[in-house]
């Protein structure tokens, strides 16, 4: 520990899994990152000075006598003049802040800086590491030292980019389309994305990234940061006339949502940064970390059926026994009860909150269909949405202060219901009992925990005070007590889809539902962006029925199953109306599934950069780079014909491979006038040459898809 009484450090210099962090302490009144990026290997100290001092800006004309240091808090009393990193104030005074650097305490791969302010009477610690994978971690929190309150309205973390980042990626998207991607310059000015919806929501940037113009997924230097927080949030990219370029990110707080007495504190979430050549690296860098947690799921990742689109609110012992015979047949692994089941449900606009069996729907209970589903070998999970409140429910008419709510009257309706304040201690409580009263009655494996609808007005009552900050804590809370309470418990984060993903509930989840559609052409380009913070096994993909809920686009079983193969299987689809054959069908690409998932579990993800937007490829290849399995799409319509040769990323470009495809029944079949010249007959390549030369696809019919194995030879 280095403290004000002894001399700061003059340089740090943080490593881990291939990243490289190096802080300048003495040139402002914070530390200055200095690199953020690739290794540096071992500098020393005379090597981190010149760094530092190769990073000085003159002086210019026009300009401060002193130009701005984009320090780890810019603040206006250094000279920054755009977005500061604390923004907060006492009823209008210290609204200003200087805060300085008095303690250190630097490790090979951590940092912790204390920074005060006498004058306004504030503290501020910003915590550094470097994680396993050489994501960046950065945590900050605010304390009061003065005797008024202190208000704080932003405090985020700073993430500098290299000059050579000129182009945008973020993503947005509605229910039904999570996760779109949009790019545009990024040019001097700043651009931001926001989350007021109590969530991220369907339309959140999962991460807001900046790289090299054109970077891709397989090349191209790019810096992304995340948020890992499940409620309002706030992602900024700027550049200023400088040359320097900052992504900012933290929490995006309310007005008078965190106001600190004397001594109190706020903690910043957690905002990681990640940086690859390619936004493969990039997204391996979170998926290599999430993996190394010790809560991970290890075991296989279980089939999954689930039984919304097969039946919706039409349930009935008969029904639902025989679509978990049918599923067991097919090899699931795991069957869960959607919406409905409990008391009053027989559709969305009632029933929210009284979380006990429908004696009506279910007059001997659970136990029956239960016993039934792990006597056929599989676990039984089961849907909830506890944050979320009917009006017309037994609990509201008991409790309706215990809504969200900002005035008298409720806020706007979304799908028919209201929000629950879990942040009020009665009524955290109740729905913790009721949670625990069903795990403890039924051996209930999994829960598929919803959340149907964006929060508007979230305070606590008329003239009360913002109340999404403490709710989502009031969630996590709840997460980590019922893990605790029941060991072996899994849950899904389901959000009307996709609309809360993020680091933060995937602590404390076992997968997240990656979005209400299900049809492959759609799921293509969701799956790709989600997968840029979410290992595969995390991410559920379910296969769909011929006819898509969501779009009314008919779809072949192949083409479903290839699409859902690189995450965790499913099947949403009533099963009881299928013959013998499409069962066989469905249950061989089941097993399919199960021969590849630990594959598909522990290895890389990677994307082709294909110069023909017609065709996707993208693949999973093992750790030991010993194999690799590729599913290559025809989306459309080719101006090529036949198509120009794909490539393989990731494999290890001096060893050599028995390339092999094979393209399924039903599959939609050749267009071409002759055979693929290497379908009978599989070739031999190194990695270099699989991903530079490639070789010659299939001409298949558009929404068809074929499946490539690489298999390493020597």
């Amino acid at each position: 520990m280095t403290s004000a009484s002894t001399a700061v450090p003059p340089h740090a210099h943080l490593r881990a899994g291939g990243t490289s962090v190096v802080l300048d302490l003495v040139s402002a009144d914070q530390p200055i990152i200095v690199h953020w990026g690739p290794d540096l290997g071992e500098l020393a100290a005379s090597d981190l000075a010149d760094l530092a001092r190769a990073a000085v800006p003159q002086r210019v004309s026009g300009g401060l006598d002193t130009t701005a240091r984009l320090t780890l808090l810019p603040q206006q009393s250094g000279g920054w003049l755009t977005a500061p990193g604390l923004s907060g104030d006492r009823a209008g005074a210290d609204f200003s802040t200087r805060l300085t650097l008095v303690d250190a305490d630097v490790t090979p791969d951590a940092a912790t800086f204390t920074l005060r302010d006498g004058a306004a009477a504030l503290e501020v610690r910003i915590a550094l590491a470097v994680g396993v994978s050489g994501l960046l971690h950065q945590r900050l929190r605010v304390t009061n030292l003065g005797a008024a309150p202190y208000r704080v309205d932003a405090l985020t973390a700073g993430f500098p980019l290299p000059p050579g980042a000129a182009e945008l990626l973020s993503t947005t998207g509605h229910h039904l389309r999570e996760r779109a991607p949009q790019r545009q310059p990024f040019t001097i000015g700043g651009f931001v994305r926001e989350s007021r919806r109590g969530r991220p929501g369907a339309d959140a940037t999962l991460l807001l990234a900046a790289g090299v113009p054109g970077f891709g997924f397989e090349r191209g230097l790019v810096h992304g940061v995340h948020v890992a927080w499940s409620g309002d949030h706030r992602l900024l990219a700027e550049r200023t006339p400088t040359g320097d370029a900052v992504l900012r990110a933290g929490e995006l707080l309310q007005p008078g949502e965190v106001l600190l007495a004397t001594g109190e504190s706020y903690e910043t979430p957690e905002a990681i940064g990640s940086w690859g050549d390619g936004l493969d690296e990039l997204a391996a860098r979170f998926h290599d970390e999430l993996r190394a947690r010790e809560a991970h799921p290890r075991r296989p990742r279980p089939v999954t059926l689930n039984t919304w689109e097969a039946v919706y609110f039409r349930q009935d012992l008969d029904t639902l026994r025989a679509l978990a015979d049918r599923g067991a047949r097919v090899g699931v692994e795991r069957f869960v009860l959607d919406d409905g089941w409990f008391h009053g449900r027989r559709d969305d606009t009632a029933a929210l909150g009284d979380w006990w069996v429908d004696a009506e729907v279910w007059p001997d209970g659970l136990g029956p269909l239960i016993e039934h589903v792990r006597g056929l070998g599989m676990e039984f999970g089961l849907w909830v949405e506890p944050e979320m409140i009917s009006p017309d429910s037994e609990l509201a008419r008991r409790h309706p202060d215990w809504i969200l709510r900002a005035r008298d009257e409720l806020p706007p309706p979304g799908r028919q219901q209201q929000v629950l304040d879990l942040s009020h201690p009665e009524a955290y409580a109740y729905i913790a009992h009721r949670l625990h009263a069903l795990l403890d009655e039924y051996p209930i494996a999994y829960l598929k925990w919803d959340h149907n609808r964006d929060l508007a007005e979230a305070g606590s009552g008329a003239h009360g005070t913002p109340r999404t900050h403490e709710n989502v804590l009031a969630l996590y809370r709840l997460l980590d007590e019922l893990l605790e309470r029941h060991p072996g418990l899994e849950i899904e984060s389901c959000a009307s889809g996709g609309a809360r993903v993020d680091l933060g509930i995937l602590r404390r989840t076992h997968r997240i539902w990656t979005s209400d559609c299900l049809d492959p052409v759609e799921r293509l380009d969701t799956q790709r962006y989600t997968g840029l913070i979410v290992p595969p096994e995390m991410m559920g993909a379910h296969l769909t029925s011929p006819v898509v809920h969501s779009t009314g686009r008919s779809v072949s079983l192949p083409f479903s199953a290839l699409t859902a193969l690189f995450g965790h299987l499913g099947i949403e689809w009533n099963l009881t109306a299928e013959d013998e054959t499409t069962l066989a069908q469905i249950a061989a690409w089941v097993e399919l599934y199960r021969e590849h998932r630990d594959l598909i579990a522990t290895g890389r993800r990677v994307h082709a950069d294909l110069a023909d937007p017609a065709l996707d490829l993208r693949g999973t290849v093992a750790r030991d780079r010993s194999r690799a399995v590729y599913v290559h799409t025809q989306v459309r319509t080719s101006a090529l014909h036949p198509p120009a040769p794909i490539t393989l990323p990731g494999l290890d470009p001096d060893r050599r491979y028995r390339v092999s495809i094979a393209i399924p029944d039903g599959a939609g079949g050749y267009l071409g006038q002759s055979p693929l010249a290497w379908e009978a007959a599989p070739v031999t390549m190194t990695g270099r040459a699989a991903a530079s030369v490639g070789l010659r696809p299939p001409v298949l019919q558009p929404q068809a898809a074929a499946l490539i194995d690489a298999v390493a030879v020597d």
